[in-house]
């Protein structure tokens, strides 16, 4: 960052100063990486019965919302250096953004291993392989300035870094509030889950079926399911429980088995048209039901 920053303004180089404005929200983000994942391994409490793995969703977000934030400034700059191109030092530029991409690209293998199956760590895995794609640019920069003189190629490869790191925020951003929000993971098909619960052996029907995500990696699943009386309940849960897991990789179950008369007669009012969270005692619509956890 340090060694960006100064070539940059050596060179008067808009990529090499906006890689290391990058590079200052990635000390920024990686340290809050790093400390949401030290948090994220303190156990339970009372009070977080969860514990703190949704830190590790909160940090992507900010970290996403970080890219997108940079990426806007710079394209704002290299519109403004379009307009009036300065002289840009074509040999330096080149030289200074070689070891950054580098450094990059060491720091990206290292965060190779998992990022796909953590938000947070792609989170900073994204910020890592933007900066070595404004490596990469600043090099193209360089190069069309020292061969062709074309000062313009500085503001340009800004803009187009700027636009691929604005996709990869927005993926992250998108993700990240589909968490916090408990929004049905995007690999698992709600139809498909019920329509597995519903061919398992007794169980007639099934309602307040809701899927979640705690954090990268680990989905929750909580439902009530009306059995027919044949066959033992205790089996029907531990083949849900199977067929959760082998199907859908869903290890966190809250099942609650109803008798069929007692489903049949118990209408959710979440989805009866009537107030979810309002007293409600006419009998047709109880607020608990009963059955067998």
């Amino acid at each position: 960052m340090i060694a960006e920053a100064v070539g940059g303004w050596i060179t008067n180089s808009l990529a090499l100063l906006a890689d290391a404005g990058h590079m200052l929200t990635d000390v920024a983000s990686l340290s809050l990486t790093l400390a949401a994942i030290w948090f994220a391994e303190r156990p339970a409490t009372p009070n977080k019965t969860y514990g703190y793995y949704r830190l590790e969703i909160l940090a992507a977000f900010i970290n996403g919302v970080a890219l997108a934030a940079i990426s806007i400034w710079v394209i704002y700059e290299a519109y403004s250096r379009w307009l009036d191109p300065p002289e840009v030092l074509g040999a330096g530029l080149t030289a200074v953004a070689i070891g950054g991409l580098i450094v990059n690209l060491l720091a990206a293998w290292l965060l190779h291993g998992d990022h796909k199956h953590d938000l947070n760590l792609r989170g900073a895995w994204l910020h890592v392989i933007g900066d070595a794609l404004g490596s990469v640019a600043a090099i193209v920069a360089g190069a069309a300035i020292l061969i062709f003189g074309w000062v313009w190629a500085d503001a340009a490869a800004s803009v187009l870094i700027s636009v691929i790191i604005i996709y990869g925020a927005w993926k992250l951003i998108k993700d990240s509030v589909n968490v916090l929000l408990e929004g049905t993971p995007s690999h698992i098909n709600l139809t498909a889950v019920e329509d597995s619960l519903r061919s398992v052996s007794g169980i007639t029907d099934v309602h307040d079926l809701h899927v979640w995500t705690i954090t990268s990696g680990i989905e929750a699943l909580s439902v009530h399911v009306v059995h027919d009386g044949s066959g033992d309940r205790n089996q029907c849960l531990v083949t849900v429980r199977e067929r959760m897991l082998s199907d859908f990789g869903i290890e966190h179950l809250t099942v609650q088995i109803e008798n069929e008369i007692q489903g049949s007669t118990a209408e959710h009012p979440c989805f009866s048209g009537t107030n979810c969270f309002g007293p409600i005692h006419d009998g047709k619509h109880p607020r608990t039901s009963i059955g067998v956890e």
